[in-house]
């Protein structure tokens, strides 16, 4: 098992070539304090000469050093010897300091180099003399960041209105930028996107309550929602609140499209030709994308019956369904389709659901209506709930009989299947097979994509007005799937669609099985004490429930994801795969887990204080090895803005990264540990918890 390794941060450490980047691009949050150094330093030519190694060798002084919050010591060097003494000393200190830096950079790149292999998955530099210039590049930053920590301000708090804000849906910007029809709701990243603070909790924040009490109960003060937005919540789910002093509770009796959740999802089932929602997973569902989810009730009954359910809507200033849809436990993220495509594979969802949404499904050509056709599977289902599909009240008004007209003569063009129509409810199949895209007469509906414009993976491309996905070697009916649980194990065959053998799976999912089993033990404040155990007492382990929303980072083939369900954890996975590295999102959503592409240097669409547990493995290594538009603190900025109070990060890194991430956790106020792994020397873990911090109520 992994034991403690140091608290704090140990300056003098060798650290390797691959961080100077990193180290850099932190420290140029700290450009106004280097500055001041300069000056200060250029002002000083005539008391003593600057030894970029000074914090190696450094020149006996009756001062006393001082020490800074990275651990580093550093000596003054403005002490009282006089100005020929110090001239020799300095001089006879400089040639030694780089003769002994020239023989370790040769005896140590030399060492290095034998010792690297084509697996290291460190950042190497190749040539010989490029390893040099490196390690004194290298001792020439860590010597100026010695210097210069003392100076570092400390971090500020954001403001009162970055409390609930995610950066790149700033809609007031995109109105000022001329952005209408919708696209003020859009996703828009730019420079201005970035925060560089930390967020406070709410005065009244409560840590939330622990799966499942959490999905049925939740404090109010942990959410932007007054009581009068309770009060007056429109259909669907948002009539499923009850405000009770200082919490909101979620009935799953109330109403819900004039019946109750059970009867609503017992209806859908039957639409399709089953008994009850027990019996979908058996129909080849697992995954459900929910749009305009109201607060997640329909994804929290599904839950019950095996049925994950990913809710998107647009950002909401305040009552949003994300927010509180995320702090009930269930997926969700901020998402619009207005005009750009949902960051999800084509072929990703095996039914999608969409009930008073107010998304004009008749506007510019149905182009919403292919983007539900891209994201669904094969022989899966669009189940749409609204006013307008309600054909017999509809003819009372024309609008909405033109709306619901449309999407039914557009459903048709897609060559959906309707299986039925009770009410306001219409259940859609799509065809299994693509036999009926060619068979339609010429000019009816869309075309299909062609193959360079039928992107799989798209990442925030603009909506194509065209049938996608039918050139994906993915193309596999839902009813062919293996069932879920059996789904989260691959085939053969289906491993060789996404280029990955089926041993290499199974070794991934063997080895993360381990790691959860001593992550899990980690996952408790008696990290941090330093008071050794009593004999023969071990550490409590928590609960199934100690965390219940998780974000991996890094997500590989979803490994962390299988082996948390199969340690039977109540918990459920954000895949994320960094747009940075290879592309195994088609992999994860095929083996039911949910998950989506993400661009780490932009803002990611979810509330601040929403993940309990953040996780990434080998992310460092990768975004250090990239060219990036941003800093690793940016990243960590972002990490925490997204974790709740008291939640958790976990990183699995090289040494060097480990070590180097650890000076920026002090800068984020979290308590941090690094641990070492017993079966991996190269590798280390950073354990660290957040701590709660509230705004006070007279703060803005």
């Amino acid at each position: 098992m992994s034991r403690p390794l140091h608290r704090g941060f140990s300056g003098g450490g060798r650290l390797s070539g691959n961080i100077q980047e990193f180290l850099e691009d932190s420290q140029m949050k700290f450009k106004s304090e280097k500055e001041e150094f300069d000056k200060n330093r250029l002002s000083s030519d005539h008391r003593s000469s600057w030894n970029p190694f000074h914090f190696i060798f450094t020149i006996s002084s009756p001062s006393k050093p001082s020490v800074p919050e990275n651990g580093f010591i550093v000596p003054d060097p403005f002490s009282p010897v006089s100005s020929r003494k110090r001239y020799k000393l300095t001089l006879f200190f400089l040639k030694f300091s780089l003769f002994v830096i020239v023989i370790l950079a040769l005896t140590g790149s030399f060492w290095w180099t034998m010792s690297l292999t084509t697996g290291s998955r460190s950042h190497t530099f190749h040539g010989y003399r490029r390893l040099q210039e490196q390690l004194v590049s290298d001792l020439w930053d860590i010597g100026e960041l010695s210097l210069g920590a003392s100076r570092i301000k400390e971090t500020e708090f954001c403001s009162l209105e970055s409390e609930n804000y995610i950066p790149c849906f700033n809609i007031s910007e995109n109105l000022e930028l001329g952005l209408t029809e919708g696209q003020e709701q859009d996703r828009h990243c730019g420079p201005t996107s970035k925060h560089n603070c930390l967020i406070l909790a709410p005065s009244g924040y409560k840590i939330p309550h622990r799966w499942p009490t959490g999905r049925d109960i939740i404090w109010i003060d942990n959410v932007k929602i007054n009581a009068q937005e309770v009060l007056s919540s429109g259909s669907l789910t948002k009539r499923m609140m009850l405000l009770d002093d200082d919490q909101i509770s979620f009935s799953f009796a109330s109403s819900m499209v004039d019946d109750s959740i059970e009867d609503y999802s017992h209806q859908i089932a039957e639409m399709i030709g089953l008994r009850n929602e027990s019996y979908l997973v058996q129909a080849g569902v697992r995954t459900v994308l929910d749009i305009g989810c109201g607060f997640g009730s329909l994804g929290a009954h599904f839950f019950q019956n095996q049925l994950l359910t990913m809710c998107i809507a647009n950002y909401e200033s305040s009552g949003s369904q994300v927010e509180i849809t995320l702090e009930r436990g269930l997926p969700a993220m901020v998402a619009s389709f207005t005009a750009k495509k949902l960051p999800f594979p084509s072929l990703s969802f095996d039914m999608v659901h969409s009930a008073w949404d107010g998304i004009a499904w008749n506007h510019k050509d149905g182009i919403h209506l292919l983007e539900v056709d891209r994201v669904l599977r094969p022989g899966g289902y669009f189940v749409w709930t609204s006013s307008v599909a309600n054909t017999r009240a509809s003819v009372r008004n024309k609008d909405n009989s033109k709306i619901g007209d449309f999407v039914r003569n557009f459903a048709k063009d897609l060559c959906w299947d309707l299986l039925s129509q009770q009410d306001k409810t219409v259940v859609w199949k799509k065809p299994s097979n693509k036999d009926c895209y060619a068979s339609r007469s010429h000019g009816s509906g869309p075309l299909v994509c062609k193959v360079g414009r039928d992107v799989e993976s798209p990442y925030y491309h603009p909506l194509e007005a065209c049938i996608g996905g039918t050139h994906s070697r993915r193309w596999i009916p839902i009813e062919e799937r293996p069932k879920w649980p059996s789904r989260a194990t691959l085939s053969s065959k289906e491993l060789a669609v996404h280029g990955v053998l089926f041993d290499d799976l199974i070794e991934d999912d063997l080895n993360w099985k381990s790691a959860v089993r001593n992550y899990w033990s980690l996952l408790s404040p008696l990290i941090f004490s330093d008071h050794p155990k009593r004999p023969g007492i071990e550490d409590p382990i928590p609960p199934y429930n100690m965390v219940r929303n998780v974000l991996d980072m890094n997500a590989h083939f979803g490994g962390l994801n299988s082996a948390l369900l199969e340690a039977g954890k109540s918990v459920w996975v954000m895949n994320v795969v960094p747009t940075s590295g290879p592309n195994h999102l088609p992999l994860i959503l095929d083996r039911g887990f949910l998950g989506v592409l993400h661009d780490w240097c932009e803002a990611f669409p979810a509330y601040p204080r929403t993940y309990d547990l953040v996780h990434a493995e080998g992310f460092l290594s990768l975004e250090t090895a990239k060219q990036r538009r941003c800093s690793m603190l940016d990243v960590f900025f972002e990490i925490d803005r997204l974790l709740r109070p008291e939640g958790w990060v976990i990183l699995r890194d090289t040494s060097s990264l480990i070590e180097a991430a650890r000076t920026i956790t002090t800068r984020l106020k979290w308590e941090a540990r690094v641990v070492e792994i017993e079966s991996n020397s190269d590798e280390k873990l950073l354990v660290c918890q957040k701590p709660l911090i509230k705004r006070r109520s007279n703060q803005s």
